[in-house]
């Protein structure tokens, strides 16, 4: 086939229907892909010519979608972790610590230094020598010769100083709490007056001979603990 044949041809074929049909492949290449984007499929295809000497042909080479927007939208994982890591702190609970029970005579001393020749009984009846029968005894009486100092078993305030019928001349120390010593049979001039505030070893008064219910005894201090009006075994708050 000589050129001007062939030049005629392509001029017929373009001139003719072969033009509609490569104007029908281009649009149909242009449709299919307008299509999958429309679809969503998340390709792209891009239309590359490719030469070649012995017949023309259209390759699709499909090229994945970029990303636009690469974060991740949520909380950072550095605070995630942090979060799982770090257990809620408990409030620390204190130690309670339980004490003892202070001791029923922390701070008594004895009033005198003797041996005790009678003792407290206030359930059960003994024999008066005084007396002369069978009475309860709200105190102890502690030996001491007449005129020996009588000092303060506790800290506390001087309730009354008074003459009393039976027991002579007695001073009532208050302590505080409704505690309260007495010290009887004391000689009728004493060291303290009402109000007066006295510590341990303070001195009260001296032993004498003036309770007329115990004036058949040898010498001595009655000696007594008073709480909220009761009488209480003395020994109980003295130092053994």
């Amino acid at each position: 086939m000589n050129s001007k044949s062939s030049g005629g041809w392509l001029e017929g074929f373009f001139t003719g229907k072969g033009f509609y049909i490569v104007l029908f492949l281009c649009a149909a290449v242009i449709g299919v892909s307008a299509w999958m984007l429309a679809a969503g499929n998340g390709t792209m295809e891009e239309v590359v010519p490719v030469s070649n000497t012995e017949n023309r042909r259209v390759e699709t080479v499909i090229v994945p979608p970029k990303r636009e927007n690469n974060e991740i939208i949520g909380e950072p994982i550095e605070n995630v972790v942090q979060g799982l890591s770090d257990p809620t702190e408990e409030e620390p609970v204190e130690d309670t610590i339980s004490e003892e029970p202070a001791s029923v005579n922390p701070n008594y001393a004895w009033p005198v230094s003797g041996e005790v020749s009678r003792f407290h009984d206030a359930d059960n009846l003994s024999y008066d020598p005084t007396m002369l029968d069978w009475r309860t005894h709200q105190g102890v009486d502690i030996l001491a010769p007449a005129g020996e100092t009588v000092t303060a078993a506790h800290a506390g305030r001087v309730e009354s100083v008074r003459q009393d019928d039976l027991f002579g001349t007695v001073v009532t120390v208050s302590h505080g709490d409704g505690v309260c010593t007495v010290y009887a049979n004391l000689a009728e001039e004493v060291a303290v007056n009402a109000g007066d505030w006295v510590e341990p070893g303070s001195v009260i008064g001296a032993v004498g001979a003036t309770a007329l219910c115990e004036v058949n005894q040898e010498s001595h201090l009655h000696f007594a603990v008073v709480v909220n009006g009761v009488d209480r075994n003395p020994l109980d708050y003295l130092p053994a």
